[in-house]
């Protein structure tokens, strides 16, 4: 029998998060690998989702604290744009994904999670990636430690920087 492993999630698992925010946290922390973040922009920054529906799950945030599409500024809106783009590089040079699902969920009955900071997420796709397991058992499968997954991605940004 195959094992289920997924450490990571049992801080988020039914526990109370706080009133925090995630984003702002880290950001305004210098422990960018501690926190998984892959990269900071102008306007923009990356880190990797904690609890990830696949390897190389990245979530792309405005710095300015902001929980709406529509209260972005232009510069922002730009630069996150530019940022989901070179992350798509990043990501097809790091784990050779066959595909992406890049999406917002604006509000918390949309499924946000941290429904005040807006946030784009990128979620590599391979076939046959997506199994039974979520569907009768609301788990999914991570087949990659989040510090490997980190390294990986962070050694194909540095080979993107370099083009």
């Amino acid at each position: 029998m195959e094992r289920l492993w997924a450490p990571w999630r049992t801080v988020y698992i039914g526990k109370d998060h706080g009133d925090t925010c995630i984003f702002c946290d880290k950001l305004h922390s210098n422990e960018d690998a501690a926190n998984y973040t892959v990269l900071r922009g102008d306007k923009t920054f990356v880190i990797m989702n904690l609890y990830p529906y696949n390897n190389g799950h990245l979530l792309i945030a405005p710095k300015r604290h902001v929980g709406d599409f529509n209260d972005l500024e232009a510069d922002e809106l730009l630069e996150l744009g530019q940022m989901t783009q070179r992350m798509v590089r990043v990501l097809r040079l790091a784990l050779n994904p066959e595909g992406f699902n890049i999406g917002v969920n604006l509000g918390k009955i949309a499924g946000a999670g941290v429904p005040g900071h807006f946030h784009t997420h990128i979620v590599p796709r391979w076939g046959g990636d997506n199994n039974f397991m979520p569907v009768l058992g609301d788990i999914r499968v991570i087949s990659e430690g989040m510090d490997m997954t980190y390294q990986k991605i962070m050694e194909a940004l540095a080979k993107e920087g370099k083009k």
